[in-house]
């Protein structure tokens, strides 16, 4: 018989720790990078407000700062564009992995073993140092984006497309996902994408950063924290939530039926994603400026049915639940507008992420403590140890 004594260690670490299950509120580390706020300033990349930044600025001009801490001037900008262009190339083992990749592997997959690759093929991947990592970062942007495009148009027998030097990160990125490029309503979506991917660049320690600053603080290298992001965002709790709207609207089908559908799916207790946010209780900033730019595309597009059915949707949510949409929300109705293939939300959501994933690898690796929190132990108190032929 085993012998359980009074004095619990989970009792003693509660009197001398709070415990804060998902790590809610619990401030985690120091990040000059971005501020996650409810009140006016909403959410700043490096001190700018992201309303300013939406509206003024290209992506590529916020993937500039959250890498090298300052808007870039015309200069800067033209060389980090160039750089972008320049790079946009596969090594030859990616070429060979993509192509033998099984046609139903999930595209996270394919994002994540192609940035791990990358990582092999890099020889210089010991070298942590500032410049290697901003020099690693810059690959990544262009590369992914490529990774993603190709995986797809394999799979779908479609042929490969190159970027072109005289359309933005944003123009080619859509291009090559839906070969869209000359026509008016294609400057009009590439300028909503551009602003999707600068609202998504950064949030702060949410999980996938968390795990990317968790790996880098061992002092890996940069592709192994980045894949680690990956890993964490294809969690459907995480960074599926776009793709997981864009399938609601497409099953609710019409205006005419979002308010009952809404409905039902409440008695029924059922989630209705695009709502709510751990950190954001009584709003996000950036819903509003993504919702902006939905209407106006669905004017351009002459096609309305994904934002009235949004705006349905939003209402009942709004007076039956009391929660705002998040980012997510109307995000899915400008990625439908604008043909991508629903499959791909989630790592489009990488090629804009990538940007705040390698500042704060940067960022934790300039700065570096190893992470190492404590657990609340809930196993059995200490017990006495029996030999095995004395077990019963």
């Amino acid at each position: 018989m085993s012998t359980v004594m009074n004095e619990s260690p989970a009792t003693e670490m509660k009197d001398r720790s709070a415990y804060s299950p998902g790590l809610e509120g619990v401030i985690a580390g120091e990040s000059a990078l971005c501020l996650v706020d409810e009140g006016e300033a909403g959410l700043l990349y490096r001190g700018y407000p992201i309303r300013e930044l939406a509206e003024h600025s290209a992506f590529e001009e916020v993937a500039y700062l959250l890498l090298f801490a300052h808007l870039p001037n015309r200069q800067e900008l033209a060389n980090f564009s160039a750089q972008l262009i320049d790079r946009a190339v596969l090594p030859r083992l990616l070429e060979v992995f993509l192509g033998a990749v099984p046609s139903d592997a999930h595209p996270m997959d394919i994002v994540r073993s192609g940035v791990s690759l990358l990582g092999v093929v890099d020889s210089d991947t010991a070298d942590n140092s500032h410049e290697a990592n901003v020099y690693r970062s810059i690959g990544l942007l262009a590369q992914i984006p490529l990774m993603i495009a190709a995986s797809y148009r394999l799979v779908t027998g479609k042929p490969r497309r190159r970027p072109h030097d005289d359309l933005t990160f944003a123009e080619n990125l859509l291009y090559l996902l839906t070969d869209r490029r000359e026509d008016d309503q294609a400057k009009a979506m590439a300028r909503v994408l551009d602003v999707s991917l600068t609202l998504y660049a950064e949030h702060e320690f949410n999980a996938s950063t968390f795990a990317a600053r968790v790996t880098a603080s061992t002092m890996t290298d940069l592709y192994s924290a980045i894949t680690s992001a990956i890993g964490a965002l294809k969690g459907p709790l995480h960074g599926g939530a776009n793709e997981a709207v864009a399938e609601m609207f497409l099953d609710i089908g019409s205006r005419e039926r979002a308010e009952t559908w809404v409905r039902e799916a409440l008695v029924k207790k059922h989630r209705i994603m695009g709502f709510g946010h751990r950190v954001l209780k009584k709003g996000d900033a950036r819903s509003i400026i993504i919702q902006r730019h939905a209407e106006s595309l669905s004017r351009i597009c002459g096609d309305h049915r994904w934002y009235e059915i949004a705006t349905t949707v939003n209402r009942v949510m709004e007076q039956e639940k009391g929660l705002h949409p998040n980012l997510d929300f109307y995000t899915a109705v400008a990625y439908l507008l604008m043909g991508i293939p629903r499959e791909l939300y989630t790592p489009l959501f990488v090629c804009s992420r990538i940007t705040g994933w390698c500042a704060h690898v940067i960022e934790q690796q300039d700065h570096n403590r190893l992470m190492r929190p404590r657990a609340l132990y809930t196993g059995p108190s200490r017990r006495d140890y029996v030999p095995l032929d004395h077990r019963s």
